[in-house]
């Protein structure tokens, strides 16, 4: 690659943000320019991740940010209420979005997508850059093709914003392609407590676990007469995520319009 790509990264100062700032900086072909993080205060962004010196000051305000230095790309891991607006702000700029937090609606997807096409520009909402995890939902879409009978389990930290996750959600969207809506258990099942069985998805459910000490799991049963199949992914560490966000950033280049999934940047 001749020339570096200029990356941003939103959220600079969360765990996940720093993970990005410390791969962006590791790696010769891409090239931090901007930091944003409302509550990390105008410190060195290499402060964040041991690397001082770096020249890059963290900056409160993405607009600002965004004007200085004109990105090639933005990353954002922040929250689902600063995402959608993070996101049209990088758009408005020209700057190309590759985004980790989930909680966008298909609406807002659609919306976006235009707004790329406009821009002749390409962005990513990714709901998990996990290799691993992407294979657990490919291999969740294969499965339900003969075992119909489905629920999810996910679990995450007590501190996680969104329920169900958003890998969760892309999971039954990919069983949901190979299956047909079933109406799963007993026709005259009753819950004694409202909620029991989990949120409703064509036909199945899916559980949302919160609990402190819980990082990111994912739990996918299958069952049918005599058997049943699991099939279950684990992440322990955030810096599992960012061979795929460096993909991302590299691929995203090359790209026109709004993409849904990191599977798609697979080869």
């Amino acid at each position: 690659m001749s020339q570096k790509i200029t990356v941003a990264v939103a959220g600079a100062g969360g765990r996940m943000g720093r993970e990005v700032v410390k791969m962006v900086l590791e790696d010769p072909e891409l090239a931090l320019v901007a930091a944003i993080d409302t509550s990390a205060g105008p410190v060195d962004a290499g402060t964040l991740v041991g690397k001082p010196d770096t020249g890059v000051f963290v900056s409160a305000v993405l607009a600002d940010a965004l004007a200085a230095c004109r990105p090639d790309v933005l990353v954002d891991f922040t929250n689902p209420k600063s995402a959608m607006p993070n996101t049209e702000t990088a758009l408005a700029y020209g700057v190309r979005p590759v985004v980790g937090t989930t909680g966008f609606t298909p609406e807002q997807i659609a919306e976006l997508d235009k707004q790329c096409k406009d821009k002749g520009i390409g962005g990513l909402i990714a709901p998990n850059f996990s290799i691993g995890a992407i294979l657990m939902m490919k291999f969740s879409a294969m499965a339900a093709k003969y075992f119909p009978h489905v629920e999810i389990i996910e679990y995450h930290g007590d501190q996680k914003l969104d329920a169900p996750s958003g890998t969760s959600i892309k999971t039954a969207e990919w069983i949901s392609e190979a299956r047909q809506e079933l109406r799963q258990g007993n026709p005259n099942e009753e819950e004694v407590i409202e909620g029991a069985r989990g949120g409703y998805y064509n036909g199945f459910r899916i559980h949302s676990v919160r609990l402190p000490g819980v990082f990111a799991q994912q739990e996918v049963v299958f069952g049918a007469f005599g058997q049943t199949l699991k099939i279950r992914h684990d992440s322990y560490d955030r810096a599992g995520y960012m061979p795929g966000v460096n993909t991302a950033i590299k691929k995203i280049m090359n790209v026109t319009g709004m993409v849904y999934g990191f599977e798609h940047f697979l080869d």
